[in-house]
């Protein structure tokens, strides 16, 4: 009775987030909750691998143990096969990796231009009691806060899931981001400055570091299915950032400058608001949606509807937008996880790694991409 008398709410509830378009880096997503395997639409051209600009400088050994390390989220039986292969083969220079990775794949460019940006797992400084500077509370995920999968109602909708609350007998959407923060929190798993929190529920994630050296993983819980609206769109139209400045140092700067009503206001521009759950920090990188840590510079998230995780692809990106971006991206990386605003066919969001430094690289990482798949050779 109870999910028969809702099934309309969730029809429109649906309905809400396939129009949502948000502008973010990848995550935050529940780890382990691999996307099913999907099947390539959209047109690709076989070419050569000396057709890759950049492939004979590739770390070629390194794009095979990245590739090790994440195939074994593939569903597709013939990259199954080549896993199988690359973790029984003993490879230990570049020449014979190369030669592994030509004789078992192909090299197909996908059509068109797209776009390659960057997250990160960040480390923040964190305390067990309030300060005046740590007066952001780190919060768990709700008790009321329920999150729906809807495909359990319409195969239709699979991989599609919502988030809201129960009230007066329906599920309306939860609370937004400046509802939540006019609440109070009575039990916080600990707290940080604001804007270093909410750059936390950007990148899903983190390490937060206390006063006597203590490391805890700060992980994702749940979201309050808000749609995800970026900040440096409006700081830059209000004459806040440069129109060439809107990185995450520089936003990151403005916030901590700006720190009380004021970075408050611009904060609340995105409703959106991740809740956490905290575990001990086993040193590891983070996890991705294919359930395995992350290699850091090998790792993207991409558009689940359009790739499976475990793909290998080519990423020759160019042309960056931002201040202190590097030239190029050239190398190999493997689907690992997914992300809110990584839609479409050419589009990725590359890991970077954690702390300040892959912090401060993916802050920087907005290039034009063009994506070439490796399939598995027949």
């Amino acid at each position: 009775m109870f999910r028969q008398g809702f099934v309309a709410a969730f029809a429109l509830l649906a309905l809400a987030a396939c129009t949502t378009a948000p502008v973010r880096p990848a995550g935050p997503v529940t780890p382990g909750t691999t996307p099913p395997l999907v099947t390539h639409t959209a047109p690709s051209t076989p070419v050569s691998f000396n057709d890759l600009a950049g492939w004979a400088q590739e770390d070629h050994l390194g794009a095979l143990d990245a590739f090790r390390q994440g195939c074994g989220a593939a569903k597709d039986p013939a990259l199954v096969e080549v896993c199988r292969k690359a973790r029984a083969e003993r490879v230990g220079n570049d020449d014979d990796a190369r030669r592994f990775l030509e004789a078992n794949f192909r090299p197909e460019a996908l059509p068109g231009q797209g776009l390659l940006t960057a997250y990160f797992a960040p480390e923040y400084e964190a305390r067990m009691s309030r300060s005046a500077e740590f007066s952001a509370p780190m919060r768990g995920k709700p008790a009321d806060l329920v999150t729906l999968d809807l495909a359990q109602f319409d195969p239709g909708l699979s991989g599609k899931k919502v988030a809201g609350e129960i009230e007066g007998g329906q599920v309306l959407p939860y609370r937004d981001r400046a509802a939540i923060e006019a609440t109070p929190e009575t039990r916080p798993l600990a707290w940080l400055r604001p804007e270093d929190l909410f750059f936390l529920q950007i990148q899903g994630s983190g390490v937060l570091v206390l006063p006597d050296g203590r490391r805890v993983r700060a992980a994702f819980a749940a979201h309050n299915g808000r749609p995800f609206v970026g900040i440096a769109t409006p700081m830059r139209d209000r004459g806040l950032l440069a129109d060439n400045n809107t990185s995450g140092d520089a936003i990151r700067a403005w916030l901590a400058n700006h720190r009380g009503p004021e970075a408050d206001a611009i904060m609340r521009l995105n409703p959106r608001y991740v809740f956490f759950q905290t575990l001990p920090d086993d040193g590891r990188q983070a996890v991705g949606a294919a359930g395995v840590p992350l290699p850091p510079g090998r790792a993207i998230a991409v558009d689940p509807g359009r790739h499976a995780m475990g793909e290998l692809f080519w990423l020759d990106a160019s042309a960056p937008k931002l201040a202190g971006g590097f030239p190029t991206y050239r190398r190999l990386a493997v689907a690992l996880d997914v992300g809110g605003a990584i839609k479409g066919e050419v589009r990725a969001d590359l890991y970077t790694g954690t702390g300040a430094a892959a912090g401060a690289e993916a802050g920087r990482v907005r290039h034009d991409l063009r994506l070439y798949r490796l399939v598995p050779r027949g």
